[in-house]
């Protein structure tokens, strides 16, 4: 359906954001490809295990408790990434006419992933953490779903937003997600496009992960303070 969505509005449209009907329809099926891996519906257990205090034992363990979830995040991304991120990449070559990159194309897809998961890891992660100050996540989540849909590309291409939101929506951290890597995807960058969206993603997630670390340490502190 989002599919055949996408077909008519470029049927009215040719070329709207540069891309043709083609490089729309496999933007469809690389985002929904993408859903599961890199979790764009949001949530971590991490979250429960804090509301229960469970997350004591965690901070016990000899490694960090962002390495930990991290490592977890992206075992949990790679199992998805070949039952859940393969078939829709499939029906869609077989049921529509699709472009696919070649194999440095390829790579430097597979590259914009894990730094896709990465972003999507430290965003997640920070919304768990919240869960020390306000003991319910739901809030957070509603918020992280909503900018998640709309500002990384799922409910549709950021290059079909006009003006300065296209621009703002492109430069958040929810674009490095579904856009860039699906940009990738379609070889819209080479040489040094390429290095620069993949340092956009690169510098985002490095960001997240910062925040992550400062947050992490604010919040064991304050499970001391409180004799946990």
């Amino acid at each position: 359906m989002r599919a055949y969505v996408l077909l008519a509005l470029w049927h009215e449209r040719p070329s709207l954001g540069g891309y043709d009907a083609t490089d729309a329809v496999t933007y469809c099926f690389v985002t929904q490809a993408l859903i599961g891996p890199i979790q764009i519906f949001g949530g971590m257990d991490l979250a429960q295990r804090i509301r229960t205090g469970d997350v004591a034992i965690d901070l016990h363990r000899p490694v960090g408790l962002q390495g930990w979830w991290l490592a977890d995040d992206l075992g949990r991304t790679t199992g998805s990434l070949v039952l859940r991120g393969g078939p829709p990449l499939v029906a869609g070559a077989l049921a529509f006419p699709f472009h696919w990159p070649g194999p440095s194309g390829l790579g430097a897809f597979a590259a914009a992933v894990l730094l896709a998961t990465l972003v999507s890891f430290g965003m997640r992660y920070l919304v768990a953490l919240g869960m020390f100050w306000l003991h319910d996540d739901r809030g957070l989540n509603a918020v992280m779903l909503v900018m998640s849909l709309f500002f990384s590309g799922m409910i549709l291409p950021l290059v079909v937003f006009p003006g300065r939101l296209g621009e703002v929506s492109r430069a958040l951290p929810w674009a490095a997600q579904l856009q860039v890597p699906a940009d990738v995807f379609l070889g819209r960058y080479a040489g040094a496009d390429l290095a620069g969206a993949l340092a956009f993603q690169a510098a985002w997630a490095a960001a997240l992960l910062a925040a992550g670390h400062l947050l992490t340490r604010a919040a064991r502190r304050r499970l001391v303070i409180h004799g946990g």
